[in-house]
């Protein structure tokens, strides 16, 4: 059970998700224990999966094997065809029924950062752009994420702009704390962020730190607060009526 979140931003990309697996007997679920569920590769691609863990370990040594073989070359199309069919032939390899593992993968192309989607159910790799689509989520939470980044993607980016990565975070931490605190079993915290940003002259990939989650969680405590505040307006006295037909 997993929650993932990822966002295409101005300047990079953000990645998040939950920390919880689930332990099975192959048709019973026994326990959860936290795990972490990102991997970072030589501080320039984030790689984030849904599924099964052994796939994903699988899944990013296919990735590793491509970024030292030099493979990623080309559009950032024709390097995630590469991953996909990579990672498809290593699954088939052992057998893996299919509908098992998913990802959200982030790396650049000549300095210009990307994300990319590998849907959990036939693996095909979706390009997030900045002019259509440039935020996802995938995992069993994706019903509580999916509503709730489109809410926020309403409030604070109607205008059709990108977030930068600080207002990627934001989004992307308070999308999982809200999946860990609704959803019915299998996502819990905490939570766990990377962002391909720019480090001096080059974008780079990195873990947000404790100390800095523990500061976009007063951010989203303060937000809640100003909403709990607006709420005062409908309590008021000052509110007129509204005035009743004539008989």
């Amino acid at each position: 059970m997993t929650a993932i979140v990822g966002m295409l931003c101005s300047d990079g990309v953000v990645i998040g998700a939950d920390s919880s697996s689930t332990f099975s007997t192959g048709r019973e679920r026994t326990i959860e224990q936290p795990s972490e569920k990102i991997s970072i590769i030589d501080d320039r691609i984030i790689i984030a999966g849904t599924g099964q863990v052994g796939l994903g370990q699988r899944f990013a040594e296919v990735v590793s094997e491509a970024w030292n073989s030099k493979k990623f070359q080309g559009t950032p199309m024709q390097i995630a065809k590469v991953l996909c069919a990579n990672g498809i032939q290593d699954f088939a390899s052992t057998g893996a029924p299919k509908e098992q593992y998913g990802a959200l993968v982030a790396y650049l192309v000549k300095g210009k950062p990307c994300l990319c989607e590998f849907a959990i159910y036939d693996f095909q790799p979706e390009m997030k752009t900045a002019d259509r689509i440039w935020y996802c989520s995938m995992g069993s939470g994706q019903n509580i994420t999916d509503p709730f980044l489109a809410f926020m993607r309403n409030v604070f980016w109607a205008d059709g702009r990108q977030p930068n990565v600080r207002e990627g975070v934001f989004a992307t931490a308070w999308a999982l704390e809200h999946v860990v605190d609704c959803n019915p079993g299998g996502v819990d915290g905490p939570i766990s962020i990377a962002v391909l940003e720019r480090n001096r002259k080059n974008l780079s990939a990195r873990r947000i730190n404790d100390e800095e989650l523990s500061e976009i969680r007063q951010h989203i405590d303060e937000a809640k607060t100003r909403l709990r505040d607006f709420i005062l307006y409908f309590q008021s006295d000052d509110v007129p009526e509204i005035p009743k037909p004539d008989d």
